[in-house]
């Protein structure tokens, strides 16, 4: 048992590759996944609330999941708005491989599985979606929210999901102080002991 995280960048573990079975846009795959990423063997509680309450991606334009793990969220996107561009984001950059090894498996063309500095400034998104990782410490979960929630086209909508006890509230709250005049932050769905959290970039 090693102690690195899922947000190491470059997990210690042997990379030991195995396949589940998961529901994606209403759909069976088979997808591969392996340790030292967050949630391997299933797609976890929050991100299957968030997928359950969040209303169809945009058909176009730059989308973006953000903590993207092995790529629930960023193949749905892919999946759902097949004219898109993806952005998968993590630190994990086994995380990024599962990612591109899985987009292949579906035929999937547009996505980008990449570390943060590779997103192009210049890109925006019309919608993000989020599991983020909230065990990164607050100083840092902050950061992320600073960094990518401004980079929203104007009236496009963030959705994070957080569960409750782990500072959905407290988090929201922020968000609320943050960015008063650019975000409008609502709780859209309350699931399983997670909210989902709507942030939309003022016009």
């Amino acid at each position: 048992m090693t102690n690195e995280h899922y947000f190491s960048a470059t997990p210690g573990s042997p990379l030991i590759p195995r396949e589940i079975s998961v529901r994606l846009a209403d759909t069976d795959y088979s997808l591969v996944t392996a340790g030292g990423v967050f949630s391997p063997d299933r797609i976890d509680a929050g991100t299957q609330v968030l997928l359950a309450n969040t209303p169809a991606p945009p058909p176009g334009g730059n989308l973006l999941d953000l903590g993207c793990g092995w790529g629930p969220v960023a193949l749905t996107l892919a999946l759902l708005s097949p004219r898109a561009q993806v952005w998968a984001v993590d630190v994990n950059e086994r995380a990024l491989d599962l990612v591109r090894a899985n987009a292949e498996r579906l035929g999937l063309t547009n996505v980008n599985a990449v570390l943060a500095p590779d997103v192009p400034d210049d890109v925006r998104f019309m919608t993000i979606w989020s599991n983020p990782p909230i065990r990164v410490g607050k100083a840092e979960l902050h950061n992320i929210m600073k960094t990518w929630l401004p980079r929203l086209e104007t009236g496009s909508d963030a959705w994070l999901v957080v569960q409750r006890n782990l500072g959905s509230d407290s988090l929201q709250r922020w968000l609320q102080a943050e960015f008063p005049d650019d975000l409008q932050v609502t709780r859209a769905a309350t699931n399983k002991g997670y909210r989902v959290l709507r942030a939309r970039a003022s016009s």
